[in-house]
Order: structure tokens, then sequence, then C-alpha cells
């Protein structure tokens, strides 16, 4: 294994971790982790529920707490890691940052606002363009998504 890949993988088990907390405490499975120089400068998961905020996803909160490290809101050469596809929220907010990368797991083929469903990432309109690279760990936070939303549903049902 490449020694880009095994960073790719350590940073992504970070944002894995961070999404079994928000599992944890009952929001949809996503954590996110922001790198700068080999340094994490940002680090989150979803809280929506817990603050009563519907921006409160791991990527704009990891993007706040990277800009507040940097004391700058341009977070360039820095890269992200998140176990899903950014939604069209957050990909707007990772292009506004100037984010160099951002590295998913999972795509969102329903809500995708970087790839699946909208390209916000690679907007030839928009005034920056993010690398994007996909698949690291897909299988284990797809697994976490699948089964978070599965459990939701048989709460739902009275199957618990």
């Amino acid at each position: 294994m490449d020694d880009s890949l095994s960073e790719d993988v350590m940073y992504m088990r970070m944002a894995l971790h961070e999404a079994e907390r928000a599992a944890e405490a009952g929001e949809v499975p996503c954590g996110a982790i922001i790198v700068k120089d080999g340094a994490i400068i940002g680090k989150a998961h979803n809280q929506t529920e817990l603050l009563k905020d519907p921006t409160a996803h791991a990527e704009i909160l990891a993007i706040t707490q990277a800009a507040a490290a940097l004391e700058n809101w341009r977070l360039t050469d820095a890269v992200m890691y998140v176990t899903k596809e950014p939604c069209p929220m957050c990909a707007g907010a990772i292009v506004l940052a100037r984010l160099k990368k951002v590295v998913w797991a999972a795509d969102d083929p329903k809500r995708g606002g970087a790839r699946s469903k909208f390209e916000i990432l690679d907007h030839a309109d928009l005034n920056h363009r993010v690398e994007i690279q996909t698949g690291v760990l897909e299988k284990e936070c797809k697994a976490l998504l699948q089964g978070f939303f599965r459990d939701r549903r048989m709460e739902k049902n009275g199957m618990s």
C-alpha cells in the first residue's frame, strides 16, 4: 500500500469514528476530518438534532473549526475526509472555503452534491474547483449508514 493511500485510510478511519459518535447520539452517521500539512485542523460529526440546526452537518462544523484554527476562512491546501458524499449545502461551503481536495467513502446517489446528483465541486461557473477522491473505506462507511437507517425504519414501524 503506498503512503498516500495508507494516510487516506488513517484519516478516513478518524472520520468513521466521528460518524459512529453521531450514530450513538441518534444523528445521521456522518463524520468529517480536515487535514492541512499533516495536522488535523477540524473534526466533527453531524449534530443537527443536538443543536436543532439544519446546517450542523459534519462538514460545516469541521470547516468552522478549521477556519478558527487557521484564523482564516480560506482553507487552501487542506483536505477533507468525510464518510459520505457531501450534500449540496456542504459542497457549496467546501467550494467557498477553497478546500484543495475532498475524499469521501460512500456516494449519495439521491442527494449527493459533489458528483452523484449535482457536480458542485467541479462546476465550471464557480470560482474554485475541488479535487475529489472516492471509495476510501466505502464498505465500512456504507454499512454504518445502512444499519442506521434500517434501525430507524424498524423503530418507526414498531419493530425494534
